[in-house]
């Protein structure tokens, strides 16, 4: 029943920005409330010497932006959000977690290093845009920061006599996250950055290295009004 609210709540929210779009006058004051979905491909930045670069991996995010405008052509703005994501990483360095003490190595041997996340976004951006009250398609140029909120976080792999070894819910993850974003182009489709500025784990260590591992994505972004 809950789903079926937020769901409909959802839907009225862009119909009715779809009709109050429709009733602006060129010179009118309005803003662009819009819902995001972006692709990206990532990346772990700034792993530790032992560990090479990740293999493929993606993210996917959506959620919704409101828009305060700043100026009465609506050019410029600043926008908050909240949103959800989904972090899949094919990684290099090996987690373990006993009796809540979380390790990390490497380990040339062990297959499907898999780590996936789950996590609530707060984007905050500020825009500059081409557009008006009767154009939608239009250049635009967004930058900012996002919040991140883990939910959830699995580590998993399979050691060289196949055994599988999951791990859910890490005591060194950082749960709260935060980088840069970067979004610009024309009409629906932008490319989009985020550099994480925030390390993933908490005081984690390989060999005394210092495991400073944050997230880089770059890829796709569709804005729908």
């Amino acid at each position: 029943m809950k789903i079926k609210v937020a769901f409909l709540c959802l839907l009225f929210t862009v119909v009715n920005s779809f009709a109050q779009k429709d009733t602006l006058q060129l010179g009118d004051r309005y803003a662009e409330d819009q819902l995001y979905i972006s692709i990206s491909y990532s990346q772990l930045n700034e792993q530790p010497s032992l560990i090479s670069k990740s293999n493929f991996s993606y993210a996917l995010s959506a959620g919704f932006l409101k828009d305060i405008i700043l100026n009465k052509q609506g050019s410029v703005s600043f926008a908050a959000g909240v949103g959800f994501g989904y972090d899949y990483f094919n990684h290099k360095l090996k987690v373990d977690e006993v009796n809540t003490s979380t390790t990390f190595s490497s380990d040339n041997t062990i297959n499907n290093n898999i780590f996936k996340t789950y996590n609530l976004e707060f984007p905050l951006e500020f825009r500059w845009r081409t557009s008006n009250a009767k154009k939608y398609n239009f250049w635009r140029v967004y930058t900012g920061v996002k919040f991140i909120y883990n939910l959830q976080n699995t580590f998993s792999y399979t050691d060289a006599n196949q055994q599988n070894f999951k791990y859910k819910n890490l005591n060194a993850y950082n749960n709260l996250q935060y980088g840069l974003t970067f979004s610009a182009g024309y009409d629906e489709f932008n490319v989009h950055l985020f550099y994480g500025l925030s390390p993933i784990f908490k005081d984690a260590t390989i060999n005394t290295e210092a495991i400073n591992t944050k997230i880089l994505k770059f890829g796709l972004i569709y804005y729908l009004l």
